[in-house]
């Protein structure tokens, strides 16, 4: 290690000592988990300077009131638009992809998120990360945000601010589902994108299908033995673009679209006699609601509550 990481791992020791004396160790400290890599870590005291590598982490880290003060970002250098008002004190670190290892020892972390999977996982830096502080390996791709609040909130010591952050979710949810008026028949989602790229379809069990599923939609999954996919991979299956015609719900609900996309859907001439198109019950959930977390969750009900509460859909 060079002298500025040594000076760098010394500084934070010092923030430690000075932030949490011996005589004041918090009850219920240290707290020990395993995280999503298998690995048992031990969090000595409540973080007071979390950073996120995960741009995806740090939404439902931001919606428990952790203290996050600075995050990776998308790959284009930003965060994702549901949340950045929220995040006007977390310093951007790194495009998603690039992990500047300085940045991290100047930050001073007492808590490191990271990724399991996706683009913006630095998996690979968990050895170097864990020099300067505790890091959590959490993986988003295979748990909805809700779980990921609740083993954040053991992380944090902010159990409290997670569970009532769920039960007001779960309430206003309710609420929601009882001013709509949804379409007759199953619906599924699609990630369209046309011919010539895959084109993914959410399965049922996965964090988008459960979320419009817990507003009363009946979700059709991919058949799994669909001709033309690849396997499985987390919430969707990769459909070739050739079998989109094999669709059978008589709603059709876009990912990451706008009004725009759904334009394009319905003057698909391939998609022509898809029961979704025929009926003209196609609709986009939103230009953020690829990632779900709290914040992507409630614009995307907020959508759909508008869409559906007269109850003229359909």
């Amino acid at each position: 290690m060079n002298r500025r990481g040594a000076i760098g791992i010394i500084g934070q020791a010092m923030f430690m000592a000075a932030a949490f004396p011996a005589w004041t160790q918090p009850a219920g400290w240290p707290r020990r988990m395993t995280d999503a890599d298998g690995r048992e870590i031990e969090i000595t005291t409540p973080p007071q300077r979390i950073l996120s590598s995960s741009v995806t982490l740090t939404g439902t880290a931001l919606a428990i009131g952790a203290p996050v003060v600075a995050s990776g970002t998308t790959v284009d250098g930003k965060f994702f638009a549901q949340w950045a008002e929220k995040a006007s004190d977390v310093e951007q670190l790194w495009p998603a992809g690039r992990v500047d290892l300085e940045s991290v020892l100047m930050i001073a972390p007492d808590l490191i998120l990271v990724s399991a999977s996706g683009a913006d996982s630095a998996l690979a830096q968990v050895a170097q990360f864990s020099a300067i502080a505790p890091v959590l390996v959490l993986d988003y791709a295979r748990q909805p945000w809700q779980s990921l609040a609740e083993q954040l909130g053991q992380a944090t010591g902010r159990e409290d601010q997670a569970a009532a952050l769920l039960a007001g979710y779960d309430r206003w949810i309710e609420e929601q589902r009882a001013r709509m008026v949804l379409p007759s028949g199953p619906a599924n989602i699609v990630s369209y994108h046309g011919p010539g790229m895959p084109n993914p379809v959410a399965i049922a069990t996965g964090v988008h299908g459960r979320l419009l599923a817990s507003l009363g939609f009946q979700i059709e999954g991919p058949p799994p033995d669909w001709p033309g996919t690849d396997a499985a991979a987390g919430d969707f299956v990769r459909v070739a673009y050739e079998y989109l015609p094999d669709l059978t719900a008589e709603t059709t609900f876009l990912l990451n679209a706008g009004q725009d996309r759904v334009e394009a859907f319905m003057a698909d001439p391939l998609l022509a006699n898809l029961p979704s198109v025929r009926a003209g019950q196609v609709y986009a959930l939103g230009e953020t609601s690829f990632r779900i977390d709290y914040y992507s969750a409630r614009q995307i009900v907020e959508l759909l509550a508008a869409q559906f509460a007269s109850g003229q859909a359909g």
